[in-house]
């Protein structure tokens, strides 16, 4: 039993390490995506995403990367731009990008695996979006679309469609001064709570798990799979198996990174990190969702297509990497190895909870607990949250 009780003890203490290695930055990236969000409102997002070309394309890529959220929520704001009339296309290359662009991932990548990840993360990203709008754009037939579009129209739930609807978007006047306003101080508050709602499971399970696989089972037995010992093998069969280990992982979004670091310190290639993390759209829950959104062929062909363009983009970004000597060349990071001490993560994570508290007061004095339940409840919550939204501008005027 003791034993046991050691093991669980030591499982934890590696995910609290990494829990507390990236505290700053997750607050830091939320607080960014939250005003990103308070700026942008959706509407203007789906007028410039009605057509699948290459400026469709790039605005994609831009306003998913702006939109951060977690995978579920992306999906659902990617099924509700297509009704709003967005491109079949641009809409899924938005999903992805809102997951795989954004900045709290890309800071996370940044402390815990280091830039060479993060630089990866970036390119491979928006070149998984370029394979993906060229397979759309030769393999994807109307009549499939049609199909999507019609069980789409059914507006069948799958999970987190109030995220997914909820604009509270301040749009009047010069940037500064909407951004200086209290009606922004209470959009910041309320989209940086629901992002954090939405994933904290997510990242709970995802630190978990890596401190679990990190404690538990042994390297021999990731360097046999990854087939390290077979360095040509190795190249071109993590991109092919990453993107599997994150479908049957049940764990998306940011969540994921935790999970990446198991990976590469076990043996896993940089392009296979890259792919895996990629792999977030493909848990099984998500592609449950598409068949309830688009049906059954058309999350069979999503299924497909992603896989393909996630496990091609690890390869190829990997590749280059490699051709400019910019690839890291050991499967080994030290953040399971740290420990808190009175360094300059500690005092920037104390400042992240000072920050975290000053929103959670913002948001608590501002109906957001309501809002939260609301959504939860309905599924939906777009128009009540909107006149909810209403009422909090004119009590900070």
């Amino acid at each position: 039993m003791s034993f046991l009780v050691q093991e669980i003890g030591r499982a934890l203490a590696m995910a609290f390490a990494m829990f507390w290695e990236v505290l700053w930055p997750l607050a830091l990236g939320f607080l960014l995506s939250a005003v990103v969000q308070t700026v942008v409102p959706k509407t203007a997002v789906t007028r410039t995403l009605g057509r699948a070309d290459l400026r469709g394309l790039a605005f994609a890529c831009a306003f998913g990367a702006a939109s951060s959220s977690c995978s579920y929520a992306a999906v659902a704001v990617a099924r509700a731009l297509y009704r709003r009339g967005a491109s079949f296309a641009n809409a899924i290359i938005f999903e992805f990008a809102s997951t795989n662009l954004v900045f709290e991932l890309g800071l996370v990548l940044l402390i815990l695996l280091g830039w060479q990840f993060l630089s990866a993360e970036l390119a491979g990203g928006l070149l998984m979006a370029l394979i993906l709008w060229l397979l759309f754009k030769f393999t994807l037939r109307p009549r499939l679309v049609e199909e999507a579009r019609e069980q789409a129209e059914k507006g069948v739930p799958g999970r987190m469609e109030g995220h997914g609807a909820m604009d509270m978007s301040v749009t009047e006047g010069p940037l500064l001064k909407r951004l200086f306003s209290p009606q922004a101080f209470t959009a910041i508050s309320h989209y940086f709570f629901m992002d954090l709602s939405s994933l904290y499971l997510d990242m709970g399970g995802g630190f978990l798990i890596a401190g679990a696989l990190a404690a538990w089972v042994p390297e021999s037995f990731w360097r046999a799979f990854f087939l390290t010992d077979h360095p040509v093998l190795n190249e071109f069969w993590s991109p092919l198996i990453g993107p599997v280990i994150a479908m049957l992982s049940f764990v998306c979004s940011v969540g994921n990174v935790p999970l990446a670091v198991v990976l590469w310190n076990g043996g896993i290639s940089f392009g296979g990190v890259i792919a895996f993390i990629f792999g977030d759209l493909l848990i099984l829950p998500i592609l449950n969702i598409y068949r309830k959104y688009y049906g059954g062929r058309m999350s069979l062909y999503l299924l497909g297509v992603s896989y393909a363009a996630m496990a091609v983009a690890g390869l190829l970004i990997a590749g280059l990497f490699q051709l400019l000597g910019l690839a890291p060349a050991h499967f080994h990071a030290a953040v399971f190895e740290t420990r808190p001490g009175w360094d300059y993560t500690t005092w920037l994570d104390l400042a992240a909870l000072v920050l975290v508290a000053l929103l959670g007061w913002r948001f608590l004095g501002t109906g957001g607990p309501e809002m939260l339940r609301m959504m939860a409840a309905s599924g939906t919550g777009h128009s009540e949250h909107e006149h909810h939204h209403g009422s909090d501008q004119r009590q900070d005027h």
